[in-house]
């Protein structure tokens, strides 16, 4: 029976497996096209919260500051039809179509569909064999409509494979919440500190009663396109809701009290890597992980139908340093 491994994971749960390299064709990076990116100047930030929003456990906090040096990162989540591209230059097998299954969750399963193996901690999670970035919901579903929708069911392996074609890397955490605030300092979300500011909605969350009904009203049931909302003051979309996103980093729950001030990378080992943004399924009820300073990790084989990832690059341009 795959595990969750701990309740922060409920969110996105683990395969329960221990990370296995990522199976590769081999096929070298592309050159590091750097077109279509987000410069992100050199700055200085507040990071993490400590607040009444704050999930206990997952580390958070301590608020401390963080200088980053510039870089340069992707405006929107890696979508369905560039993963393809990937995926048809290298022959890259995700995780999840190496194992044969991945986590699905059940609301976007059509009635009639077999019970499958449900995550114990979080049953709104289902095992279900066939499912993979093609597949997303099992083997009667596809992707041929959801070109421009972030591709899930990649495991953190999957990712680091593609940025590497892609010339890339992913983003470290700190680099993640930096670009993710867009600007803005020790606010909840990338436009301030309101869910819905005059009743907008601005991200993909859940609405209704978690996990039984999901109304839709931001517009979207599972997956919204890359870029469904307005980006934020430094021109990200959807840094919030959608989809987790995989950073280079470990995860620990204690970094943060003793990390370093210039460019932190996490601790040097770990179990799980980190996630961030939270995804559709995040709801007030349940979890409040759709924050700019909310984290959570998962296992680096490990898939689900809420995790993407966008990519990050060196700035190389001049007087970068």
């Amino acid at each position: 029976m795959p595990e969750s491994g701990s309740g922060r994971n409920c969110c996105s749960p683990s395969r329960g497996e221990a990370a296995r390299p990522a199976a590769t064709t081999g096929a070298a990076a592309t050159g590091g096209r750097t077109d279509g990116m987000v410069r992100i100047p050199r700055g200085e930030f507040l990071m993490g919260a400590d607040d009444g929003w704050v999930v206990p456990g997952d580390g958070e906090g301590p608020v401390h500051p963080v200088r980053l040096t510039p870089f340069r990162i992707d405006p929107r989540a890696v979508s369905n039809a560039e993963f393809q591209d990937f995926t048809d230059a290298t022959g890259h097998v995700t995780a999840a179509e190496r194992y044969g299954w991945s986590f699905v969750f059940a609301g976007l399963l059509p009635a009639d569909f077999p019970d499958t193996r449900a995550v114990a901690e979080a049953p709104w999670w289902r095992q279900v064999y066939g499912a993979c970035w093609r597949r997303p919901e099992g083997p009667a579903s596809d992707v041929r409509d959801r070109s421009d929708h972030p591709v899930v069911h990649v495991s953190w392996n999957d990712a680091t494979a593609y940025a590497v074609w892609a010339g890339k890397r992913l983003p470290t955490e700190a680099e993640w919440e930096y670009a993710a605030r867009g600007g803005l300092e020790q606010h909840a979300f990338p436009w301030g500190d309101e869910l819905e500011p005059g009743g907008e909605h601005r991200m993909n969350v859940w609405q209704g009663s978690f996990p039984d009904h999901d109304t839709g009203a931001d517009g979207w049931c599972g997956t919204a396109p890359v870029d469904a909302y307005p980006p934020n003051g430094h021109g990200l979309h959807n840094t919030c809701g959608n989809v987790w996103e995989w950073c280079a980093d470990w995860y620990s729950p204690a970094y943060y009290r003793s990390s370093p001030r210039d460019d932190p990378r996490g601790p040097s080992v770990g179990l799980n890597k980190v996630i961030r943004g939270g995804s559709y399924l995040c709801h007030a009820s349940y979890c409040r992980r759709y924050r700019v300073s909310a984290r959570s990790s998962n296992g680096p084989d490990s898939s689900t139908g809420n995790q993407g990832f966008r990519c990050a690059a060196e700035d190389t341009s001049a007087g970068a340093r």
